[in-house]
């Protein structure tokens, strides 16, 4: 029999340290001869992205680049994949470090060195998403040029790199433009006889999700003839993650139909109302291989669940598999005794991301996990999808955690406070893995709901685009919704309800802290507080986003900081000082603004640390920062040692702030 105590005050398994202690982040598995290979973000090591080797045959790990590199590029500001395994037998291995953005060989068995020149000023030149011509000779590469001040000045191409065999001495060469004149370029993919070369590219005001042109041209030894559109204009319509086949046919993914999805030479290949992709903020998404036999696995998404099967003339064959989520997939090449199968990173409402072998019969080889067990089953909270009208007639969408504690219950009648939360971007969605974040607040006894608002992916086109013009305004008012349709239904506490969210998401707590009275509380991170100067400062990967989500006369009333004599309940912010997507000044104004209107606001800035937190301390003490002040303000006493969140809290409150430099002991 369960004891009783309220809600907010359960003794609960899942510290703050838990969140980063023996936790990675991986991402894009890809087979070579005789391994895997993928890469590690690493937040106790400062958030050092590693790249590990895995033998088929011993499982034995083996790291491939120094303790000084990391794997990681500043392209686009958000990154995504730098690195690339090629050359026959998959022996060549190059990669961008983020420490000078240069592109290096890191082949293993020789000393590594730089592939390309050091630019002026350093870091200025910087290159994502590399690929290896077959032979090995030549990687082609997306290049970014920071020509001076401003989004104006920066360049965007696809070069060639001479991936030299010889002696270390070599002296980097300049890379040769391969294709250039759009304002971006991606997914330099070769054909399997290395003859064939094709790339997406698009121009503002367009984001890869709005409309996206792909290209082929023939290979020339470095050099790109015969370019031609092979689809994307004159008609508007996303296009990603293009593949060749054997044939020498193009596979892509489309939106063409009002969902993503998977199309062969202008062939949808499996129609569905699903999406079959995700927004390509980062490079070297991939949400479909295609097998050594020639066969394609793919993962289509629905009512926020992804389903993998294989693609067949009548449609998509479900393959079994109690993962929810996955992403990265990649052949997984055959070996003896072995089927076919595909690399993915996966997960489920009670399983964090691992990198799994999914045969194409349903079975699994989990090859390496992101963290250790950290909750036993019957702690899991695991997210319920519900739909709810909104705004105009509408509906919307999110998933709802229930506070779950196998040793105690509330007294009876008592509701649930209520944490909301809802992704960044804003253009994107929240997923079905297991995320002790979430769980952190659950078995303390807080309820969760994250809210796949108007605007997010995985709903279609249309969907997508609701958020176009009101954002601000559609995103806010399903938030708001979402919380009262829970208290309706009796589960959550309509007066202990608060908000949070970073980035974008922060723009959508402030306007929610502002326009509704619903809210207790919020906290946010790195949060976009005034239009306007966002899109003056903002980098030009997103520098005319705003224009398609807020209409330019509109930039003034949907900003959170002309509304800050509106915001009356008290907010908590965290500020990377490093951030160039979202400046620190934002956050510094809307504190000053909302200090002035008579309202508490909390100010941390932490050095080091850029638009999304990555190192572990930051990570911890915030999480630990934002229970003390969310119970605080509900008057709650949550379990466990808060006196250094509670400290840190009151040099938040102190003018100015409070600026943590924390290393990596915290």
């Amino acid at each position: 029999m369960s004891s009783l105590a309220p809600y907010g005050t359960w003794q609960s398994p899942v510290q703050g340290a838990d969140l980063v202690e023996s936790a990675v982040t991986l991402g894009f598995p890809t087979a070579v001869a005789g391994a895997v290979l993928w890469q590690e973000g690493r937040p106790a090591e400062g958030g050092r992205v590693a790249l590990v080797r895995r033998d088929a045959l011993s499982g034995e790990l083996s790291e491939l680049l120094g303790p000084d590199m990391s794997a990681r590029t500043t392209v686009h500001e958000y990154g995504g994949r730098c690195w690339a395994a090629g050359g026959p037998g998959g022996e060549r291995l190059v990669t961008s470090n983020f420490a000078d953005q240069r592109l290096w060989d890191f082949t293993p068995g020789r000393a590594p060195r730089p592939l390309t020149p050091v630019p002026a000023p350093g870091r200025s030149v910087r290159y994502a998403n590399p690929v290896f011509s077959p032979d090995g000779a030549w990687v082609v590469v997306v290049r970014e040029s920071h020509q001076g001040p401003g989004a104006d000045h920066v360049v965007n191409d696809l070069v060639a790199v001479r991936a030299v065999s010889g002696v270390e001495d070599v002296s980097p060469q300049a890379p040769r433009v391969v294709a250039s004149g759009h304002d971006f370029y991606s997914s330099p993919v070769f054909s399997s006889d290395g003859a064939q070369l094709a790339f997406l590219c698009w121009d503002h005001p367009d984001m890869p999700w709005d409309a996206t042109q792909l290209w082929r041209g023939e290979w020339r030894d470095g050099v790109l003839e015969g370019v031609r559109l092979v689809v994307g204009a004159p008609a508007r319509e996303s296009i990603t993650q293009p593949q060749w086949s054997p044939e020498g046919e193009l596979l892509y993914i489309s939106d063409r139909s009002g969902w993503w999805n998977l199309y062969c030479d202008g062939a949808n290949l499996a129609p569905k109302e699903a999406e079959f992709a995700g927004p390509d903020w980062t490079f070297g998404n991939s949400d479909y291989a295609r097998l050594a036999n020639g066969n394609l696995v793919a993962v289509s998404r629905s009512a926020g669940a992804d389903q993998v099967g294989m693609v067949e003339e009548a449609g998509l064959r479900p393959i079994a598999s109690s993962y929810r989520s996955m992403w990265h997939l990649a052949p997984a090449g055959e070996g003896p005794g072995e089927g076919p199968a595909v690399l993915a990173v996966a997960g489920s409402p009670s399983r964090a991301p691992e990198l799994v072998r999914l045969g194409t019969d349903g079975s699994v080889e989990v090859l390496h996990r992101s963290r250790s067990q950290v909750l036993a089953p019957e702690w899991v909270s695991e997210g319920e999808h519900f739909s709810f009208p909104t705004g105009n007639g509408e509906t919307a969408h999110a998933f709802y955690y229930a506070p779950v504690h196998p040793g105690l219950a509330a007294p009876a009648g008592e509701s649930p406070p209520l944490v909301v939360t809802s992704h960044g971007g804003p253009t994107a969605a929240t997923s079905l893995v297991l995320d002790l974040w979430k769980q952190f607040w659950t078995t303390r006894g807080f309820a969760v709901v994250d809210v796949d608002y108007r605007g997010s992916t995985g709903y279609g086109r249309a969907y997508r685009e609701a958020l176009y013009g009101t954002w601000g305004l559609a995103d806010v008012e399903d938030c708001a919704a979402a919380a009262r349709a829970l208290a309706a239904a009796g589960k959550a506490d309509p007066g202990r309800m608060v908000v949070r969210g970073g980035s974008a998401s922060g723009l959508t707590v402030l306007a929610a802290l502002a326009r509704y009275d619903v809210f207790a509380a919020g906290c946010v991170r790195f949060p976009v507080t005034d239009v306007r100067v966002l899109e003056a400062t903002t980098h030009k990967f997103e520098s005319h986003y705003m224009q398609r989500l807020v209409p330019p006369s509109e930039y003034d009333a949907r900003s959170p900081l002309l509304m800050a004599a509106k915001i009356t309940a008290p907010v908590l912010f965290f500020q990377g000082l490093d951030d160039r997507v979202v400046p620190p000044q934002q956050s510094r104004d809307m504190v000053d603004a909302l200090r002035r209107a008579g309202t508490r606001a909390l100010l941390v800035e932490l050095e080091g640390e850029s638009h999304g937190f990555r190192r572990a301390p930051s990570i911890v003490r915030s999480l630990e920062a934002e229970l003390a002040f969310f119970g605080e303000v509900l008057g709650l006493e949550p379990a466990g040692d808060l006196a250094r969140a509670r400290s840190d809290l009151a040099a938040a409150a102190a003018e100015g702030g409070t600026t943590w430099r924390l290393d990596h002991a915290g």
